[in-house]
């Protein structure tokens, strides 16, 4: 198990707290869904927490944590606000790349602006991210990317958001290459659908297709801290791909074993959707 040098901390209201042994965690998106639920969970390990989102102030849900935490406005494409975090954060044990956004639809339909706002969070976001404060990451450190199961398997009407996540993922991959060899290990978080935030993103450019997902969205069982509980224990375990769920892994593994069938029955399912169209 990795040590950590003792660390202080100051909470939102400026009060020091001693860390004693307790490690320094970065997340982004950290104001609601699974960034706040990664938050929760570590926090509940003792762990000092810097949550950032694009609120200029944390919100109610951030106001009520427990722990030692500290909030500040980030904007995953603003270069400036990262340079900022760079200047003011020396050293961080855990750093989740965490801030994203859904964009459904087919091809045609999803705008070049689509694209590029979604590319600018979804993949730019992260790169920023790690270019920034991947420095700041010690022996024994953890980058985490949090991607999605449609980075592992890319369903129709889904395009935009599949490229991002399948980006990430390589990118997660690459990063755990380059930086294993100073004792940073990588992880990527790839879940199904869960229950979150994210449909408050989808784009409205496609009416049908953000309903399907808001569906899918509202109607699985799995809630953000189910996949916060279990991922944490992946990164724990220094793994590189977590799947948090059955489905995800069934999918996942139904891909690199059972290529042919899989790539029948998503070829059928483009084909029944074209005719619902």
């Amino acid at each position: 198990m990795s040590r950590f040098l003792p660390r202080k901390s100051a909470d939102r209201s400026g009060r020091a707290a001693a860390a004693g042994g307790a490690r320094r965690v970065f997340i982004t998106g950290a104001a609601s869904g699974l960034g706040l639920a990664l938050a929760t969970e570590y926090l509940t390990l003792g762990d000092e927490v810097i949550l950032t989102d694009v609120h200029a102030d944390p919100p109610p849900a951030v106001q009520g944590l427990q722990g030692r935490w500290t909030y500040r406005r980030l904007d995953v494409t603003s270069d400036e606000d990262w340079r900022s975090a760079a200047e003011e954060i020396d050293s961080l044990d855990i750093l989740v790349n965490n801030a994203g956004i859904a964009i459904g639809g087919p091809l045609e339909s999803t705008s070049m602006e689509s694209w590029q706002r979604i590319v600018d969070i979804n993949l730019l976001g992260v790169v920023r991210g790690c270019r920034a404060l991947a420095p700041t990451l010690g022996r024994g450190g953890r980058l985490v990317i949090t991607a999605s199961a449609a980075g592992l398997v890319h369903a129709p009407q889904m395009g935009a958001y599949n490229a991002t996540k399948a980006a990430v993922v390589a990118l997660g991959e690459t990063l755990d290459a380059e930086l294993r060899p100073r004792g940073v290990s990588t992880s990527v978080i790839c879940p199904q659908f869960f229950r979150s935030g994210l449909a408050e993103s989808l784009s409205g450019e496609d009416a049908r297709a953000d309903e399907m997902a808001r569906t899918l969205l509202s109607r699985t069982r799995l809630t953000s801290e189910t996949i916060a509980r279990r991922s944490v224990r992946g990164i724990e375990a220094r793994r590189l791909v977590i799947t948090p769920d059955a489905l995800a892994t069934f999918f996942w593994y139904s891909k690199r074993f059972t290529r042919v069938p899989f790539l029948g029955s998503t070829r059928l399912i483009g084909r029944v959707v074209a005719r619902g169209r």
